[in-house]
């Protein structure tokens, strides 16, 4: 069974930055998959980042150049470090961990509020 937890979220000004954390259990942390999705009200959720087992990254087109997603594999931890945050970019901010042979487990989410 994975767990995840997550936090770092919070309420920031527009053009402000917050980084979140994902703190993973209960898997071989190295060989997952890890992804940050958004969910904001009335929308669908999103994917805002991800990144592979090999260190691979990808963005959504609205975060490229102001996110970043990173991982520590020794801490099981995974990052998204957001820059210059928008209005826009209010919403829950989950992880998602994609265990190979099992499946994908997802945290609880964190709030993230960007005032103007």
């Amino acid at each position: 069974q994975v767990q995840l937890v997550e936090s770092g979220g919070g309420l920031v000004q527009a053009g402000g930055s917050l980084r979140l954390s994902c703190a993973a259990s209960g898997s071989i942390f190295s060989l997952n998959v890890m992804s940050w999705y958004r969910q904001a009200p009335g929308k669908q959720r999103e994917l805002v980042a991800s990144m592979s087992s090999g260190g691979s990254t990808s963005y959504a087109d609205s975060v490229k150049g102001r996110f970043a997603i990173s991982r520590d594999n020794a801490k099981n931890t995974v990052y998204l470090q957001m820059n210059s945050l928008k209005p826009e970019d209010t919403a829950v901010y989950s992880c998602r961990c994609r265990v190979p042979g099992s499946g994908d487990y997802w945290g609880q989410g964190t709030q993230v509020t960007v005032s103007s």
